[in-house]
């Protein structure tokens, strides 16, 4: 007998994903193997479900029916075995989060521990990425980012209290160069600048003037860098200042070796919000992960 499930969430995956490399990746496959089980699939199913280049897919009208039927069932699927799930004594299951850069510093270490301690049957696996523009469609349960960013038809959960960003250099460097008492003064010094990714510009830093409106510079770049550990050691090495979110900075500060300037420029700003899709109902896991970082808040 014809088993029509073989091969189904491989296509939907790479039908969102809009390629097999992507949705291998996202799978833990190669793309030449899903493209494998696909042709299967149209096999057994006698159809084409796929038009394929090099550098793109299209569905063919039968894939596009096959498609809507299938995303339909594996939706009802998950939402069956959610419902089972809830029926168990603890939360279980798997939660992939989408989060940035940032938001991963005022979640890691004893925060996430504590979490996977408190839920033994939950696991998590967790993306730092800068450029996810539909989390759904990439595959993932939720994602965590800046309110600011956050599409309004998703349901967004405050994950955080409040954020600031803080410029820093290391003594010896502000000992040699002065410390800038304006943002217009960083023209006159180096700086270790973020991008989110290589084909970003710069990041130009964001300010408030006192009494004032908000306004950003673009600063001059000694190096430029996508992982902030690695800005920080060379703000460390006395290279340049750098700017970054204040949990990220705040244990070189306490450990004396970076020292904070500009500060009346830098007030708070709404923090980070974990945020899923309207049209998908969060999981036991996802929900537990929500109260766990609503707790983790409240306790600040």
């Amino acid at each position: 007998m014809m088993d029509v499930t073989d091969g189904v969430p491989e296509f939907v995956a790479v039908v969102e994903a809009r390629g097999f490399r992507a949705a291998g990746r996202q799978l833990g496959v190669s793309g030449t193997a899903l493209s494998k089980t696909l042709r299967q699939l149209e096999q057994r199913l006698g159809v084409t479900l796929l038009l394929r280049t090099t550098r793109s897919i299209r569905l063919t009208e039968a894939g596009e029916t096959f498609y809507a039927a299938a995303r339909q069932a594996l939706d009802g699927l998950r939402a069956a075995a959610e419902a089972v799930g809830e029926l168990a004594d603890e939360p279980r299951g798997a939660i992939r989060l989408n989060i940035s850069s940032g938001a991963e510093g005022f979640i890691r270490g004893p925060a996430l521990a504590g979490f996977l301690e408190a839920y033994p049957r939950i696991q998590l696996d967790i993306i730092v990425d800068e450029d996810v523009s539909d989390i759904l469609a990439a595959g993932y349960d939720a994602g965590i980012r800046l309110g600011e960013v956050i599409e309004q038809d998703m349901i967004a959960v405050p994950a955080s209290g409040p954020q600031r960003l803080v410029v820093v250099g290391s003594p010896a460097y502000l000992a040699r160069h002065g410390r800038p008492e304006h943002p217009r003064d960083l023209a006159a010094h180096a700086c270790i600048n973020w991008r989110p990714g290589p084909n970003a510009p710069p990041y130009r830093w964001e300010f408030t003037e006192p009494g004032g409106g908000d306004f950003s510079v673009a600063v001059p770049a000694r190096a430029v860098a996508n992982d902030f550990p690695l800005m920080m050691r060379l703000v460390t090495a006395g290279l340049g200042l750098t700017i970054g979110m204040g949990d990220g900075v705040q244990p070189y500060l306490e450990r004396g070796e970076v020292t904070a300037v500009l500060e009346k420029y830098c007030p708070p700003f709404p923090g980070y919000y974990l945020y899923y899709p309207q049209r998908r109902q969060s999981s036991p896991a996802l929900r537990a992960f929500i109260d766990y970082l609503l707790r983790i808040r409240q306790a600040g």
